[in-house]
């Protein structure tokens, strides 16, 4: 079975809601497919971000849900994205932004504490 790569329109929706993170915040790659109305496809928002080529794009604000880089320790990759969320004023400890989840959060309302 061949692979597929994402709609146009769904690739649109991704990019909308990462360009509307706003600086000093970050989101997970599900948080983006919500915001995108794709719900449950944090691996398609995750693909798309892989294949971008718009250097304006904010790609650097989607982190794991649990607040990790993705990239491999030590990469280019990862540097780069440390040094970019430092530059807005985020805390990165050993790969990890930690965030602070307000009573707002619907996943920590259904979930619980992270």
């Amino acid at each position: 079975m061949a692979a597929t790569s994402p709609s146009d329109d769904s690739t649109a929706r991704i990019l909308a809601a990462v360009r509307a993170i706003p600086p000093g915040q970050v989101a997970g790659y599900g948080e983006v497919a919500r915001r995108a109305g794709l719900p449950g496809r944090a691996r398609l928002a995750a693909r798309v971000l892989a294949g971008n080529e718009d250097p304006a794009l904010p790609w650097h604000r989607v982190l794991r849900a649990d607040g990790r880089i993705a990239f491999p320790e030590g990469s280019r990759g990862y540097r780069e994205q440390c040094r970019r969320l430092r530059a807005e004023g985020l805390r990165v400890e050993r790969g990890r932004v930690r965030r602070d989840r307000g009573p707002g959060d619907l996943d920590a309302a259904v979930w619980g504490p992270g």
